[in-house]
């Protein structure tokens, strides 16, 4: 018998938690976008791990460069968006094989049906997506191309979506080059985003040797290495007194001929015209 105060046992049922979504930085495609990829995947993606991707241009290969933050997120101009498919399975990586094979045949049949309509552009890559949607050919070009008609021949020889993408010489190096003058692999094709502008003003602040051959990269523009360390140079200038000035030293007053900017010294002529070294600590006020 249940007592009057007795209150009905009631369990309660455990509300199922639903799986969230992660975020991860991953570069994928020829010309190496960076996006934000989300995943409802539990176990996670390492580092520099395969992946295959839904992105706004069809399914795509990517690589997994770590997990996506509103602070990496800030750092990346105009990043791609979409979904996490899978990680790559080895059924995958077979087909990521015959892309290879099928992107070589299209690059020749591509660049016979650029000589068959007679175009001054030449082909410099092919990127065919994993999932099919679409061929890519990017071409190089001095001038405005008319491709219509070299589309719709295209087309009709890959049955498939075309899309021609004029590059520049940049670009075809982003796209081709592999190992740099300093033996390491290329800047634009491994890590770097966007490709800044470069001076030769960079090349002669930073005191490099003005010798074409010596300071273009795989290109045949400026090495980009030299935008890296401008603004550090630029800072270490501001510091300096600039040449021409007249400064007061512990060794008399004098004019300022150059400056070492790294080294943090000037060479200064004297008044008795002896020209002398002289450390930026040592120089006491400009005049």
């Amino acid at each position: 018998m249940i007592g009057h105060d007795s209150q009905p046992m009631i369990q309660k049922l455990a509300t199922p938690k639903l799986p969230t979504a992660t975020s991860y930085l991953v570069r994928h495609g020829s010309m190496r976008y960076v996006g934000d990829y989300t995943t409802m995947s539990q176990a996670g993606f390492a580092r520099g791990e395969t992946v295959i991707l839904k992105t706004e241009r069809g399914q795509e290969v990517g690589t997994v460069l770590c997990l996506a933050t509103p602070q990496t997120i800030a750092v990346i101009p105009d990043p791609t968006h979409g979904q996490i498919l899978r990680a790559a399975t080895e059924t995958d990586r077979q087909q990521m094989l015959h892309i290879v094979e099928a992107q070589k045949r299209e690059y020749t049949i591509a660049s016979d049906l650029v000589k068959q309509h007679h175009l001054a552009m030449q082909i410099a890559d092919v990127e065919h997506l994993f999932g099919g949607e679409r061929v890519i050919f990017y071409f190089l070009s001095e001038i405005r191309i008319d491709f219509r008609e070299l589309v719709k021949s295209m087309a009709r020889e890959f049955h498939a979506r075309i899309e021609l993408r004029q590059i520049g010489v940049r670009d075809e190096a982003k796209l081709l080059a592999d190992y740099g003058d300093c033996g390491q692999p290329v800047c634009c094709n491994s890590f770097m985003i966007v490709m800044p502008p470069v001076s030769m003003r960079m090349a002669k602040l930073q005191k490099s040797t003005l010798d074409p051959n010596k300071i273009s990269g795989r290109c045949g523009r400026l090495k980009c290495c030299l935008r890296f360390e401008q603004d550090v140079y630029e800072a270490h200038q501001m510091e300096l007194p600039p040449v021409g000035s007249r400064v007061l030293t512990k060794n008399g007053q004098g004019k300022v001929l150059a400056q070492e900017i790294l080294a943090r010294r000037l060479l200064v002529e004297f008044e008795d015209g002896r020209r002398q070294p002289v450390l930026a600590d040592d120089v006491l006020t400009k005049l």
